[in-house]
């Protein structure tokens, strides 16, 4: 359902007329795709393939990934979606607490038929600043692996190497054997309690506290036993709602007494001291068990459906480049697309298209994150030219600086600021004047019907009664007004 674009980047636009493939769809999922002019057969070879991506908004929630399509009669333009076959899946991906590049194979099980996708094991994370940025991904025909980010090898390794692919490029060549099971005298247990100590010694007291008086304390010469370290507020009045049927006898608060600001008051303790003497809970000791044989595994059986994929590099043909994503933030732009065998003309191509590129948009960038400081730091002599140079601004601080300071002391506020508590005034008594006003029209507009063609319908009605009363015709009702007008003229 997404719709796509091929346009020129608005943030930070490096070169000027450099147009790339955008996703224009908030919240759609995109694909899009082109048949290569011929299959590309990597094996015996080595895979580059490399592309610029750059997030406009900043990135919540969405990839950035390409697929290269595997290669077969039925791969048409029209068709391309989530279940088209690819054999390589590599780019961002961010969405939540999940950032990653994605480096996925789609690799074949010689016994099953079954593709498996094999994921890289703790995959980096992307970029997800707004400046253009290059990925690139090499597999080589040794079985080494590359992801670049911007011209930076960021990951490397061996896909035949273990822990390195999830689910590994090969299966395990032997397996746990189900059918086996622990011996009932298997002893997993690494220590026991010792059968030497198995009752607790006679001098063992577990009614020691912790910690005790400190027996060489001595009370300070200036300490005051018969003074109250804290005492009632003198100065704590009845509140005015203070019902003594309802709530009882008012009692004040209790204060620190200031007698005791130098000195302790009230009854003396000696400090707690660590007991020596304590020991806690008896427990039986342990030691090493002499029966302990380790922990317990199954025995390992051939796996029957171990296969060796000794050359995972060796794609299946490729037939299309395709992006398949679902992003809620639009505006992504993918520009500068390489697919071949040699490492060299991408860095050539990254060096003369995205190095230049990188360079203008970090000055564009650097440009921008100065102005916003600047302004950040500004200063002005008076309101109005605050206004004048940025209203957006303005109108933010001044409701800041009003917020911050009404609510800390709103009546010190109104003493020093009266023009600005004025002006707030003055706005929110327009604001809401507006706001009544709206709301009266759309009243109006909801509900059509007022008093007046009430009233002009019952005088129609009465007149109508009138009419029926009397009896006159309207040949008569006109002779009488022709005869009102001749008397008006004469």
């Amino acid at each position: 359902m997404g719709k796509w674009s091929i346009e020129e980047s608005t943030v930070f636009p490096g070169f000027k007329n450099d147009k790339g493939l955008a996703v224009k769809s908030p919240a759609a999922h995109h694909a899009i795709s082109a048949i290569l002019p011929e299959p590309l057969d990597n094996k015996g070879k080595t895979l580059v393939v490399q592309y610029e991506v750059k997030f406009q908004k900043v990135h919540e929630c969405g990839g950035a990934y390409i697929k290269l399509l595997s290669d077969s009669d039925e791969l048409r333009f029209e068709e391309f979606s989530n279940e088209t076959p690819y054999q390589v899946m590599f780019g961002p991906d961010k969405c939540g607490s999940t950032n990653k590049i994605h480096f996925i194979i789609r690799r074949k099980n010689p016994i099953t038929g079954d593709y498996e996708e094999k994921h890289l094991n703790n995959p980096p994370p992307a970029l997800l600043n707004r400046l253009t940025n290059l990925y690139t991904l090499v597999i080589k025909e040794n079985q080494d692996f590359e992801i670049r980010v911007n011209g930076q090898i960021i990951r490397a390794g061996n896909l035949l190497d273990d822990n390195v692919m999830a689910p590994s490029i090969n299966p395990p060549r032997e397996i746990d054997d189900e059918n086996d099971t622990k011996p009932s005298d298997w002893v997993d247990n690494v220590s026991i309690p010792d059968p030497s100590q198995s009752t607790k010694p006679e001098d063992w007291d577990e009614d020691e506290p912790a910690q005790i008086p400190d027996p060489e304390a001595i009370k300070p010469e200036d300490w005051k036993e018969d003074v109250d370290e804290y005492i009632p507020d003198p100065e704590a009045e009845v509140p005015e709602d203070w019902n003594t049927e309802e709530d009882g006898e008012f009692v004040p608060p209790e204060i620190p007494n200031p007698e005791c600001e130098f000195h302790g008051c009230g009854p003396w303790t000696a400090p707690l001291i660590r007991n020596s003497k304590y020991k806690g809970k008896w427990a039986q000791p342990m030691i090493e068990n002499p029966d302990y044989k380790g922990p317990w595994a199954p025995r390992k059986i051939p796996n029957p459906n171990y296969y060796e994929d000794a050359t995972p590099s060796d794609l299946e043909p490729i037939g299309a480049i395709g992006i398949e994503i679902w992003t809620i933030q639009n505006d992504i732009i993918f520009d500068n697309f390489y697919l071949g065998h040699s490492i060299q003309e991408a860095e050539e191509i990254g060096n003369a298209t995205f190095i230049p590129k990188n360079v203008i948009e970090k000055r564009q960038e650097d440009e921008e994150l100065e102005l916003m400081e600047k302004k950040r730091h500004r200063n002005y002599d008076t309101w109005i030219d605050h206004f004048t140079d940025d209203p957006v601004d303005f109108i933010f601080e001044f409701s800041r600086f009003f917020i911050v300071n009404f609510k800390s002391n709103p009546f010190e506020f109104i003493l020093n600021q009266p023009l600005v508590f004025l002006a707030v005034v003055a706005v929110l008594t327009v604001v809401s004047t507006v706001l009544l006003g709206f709301i009266g029209i759309l009243y109006v507009l909801v509900n059509p019907s007022s008093d007046k063609p009430v009233e002009k319908v019952k005088k129609e009605s009465v007149s109508t009664e009138q009419e029926k009363t009397s009896g006159k015709s309207s040949a008569t009702k006109k002779n009488a007004t022709t005869s009102k007008r001749t008397r008006a003229t004469n």
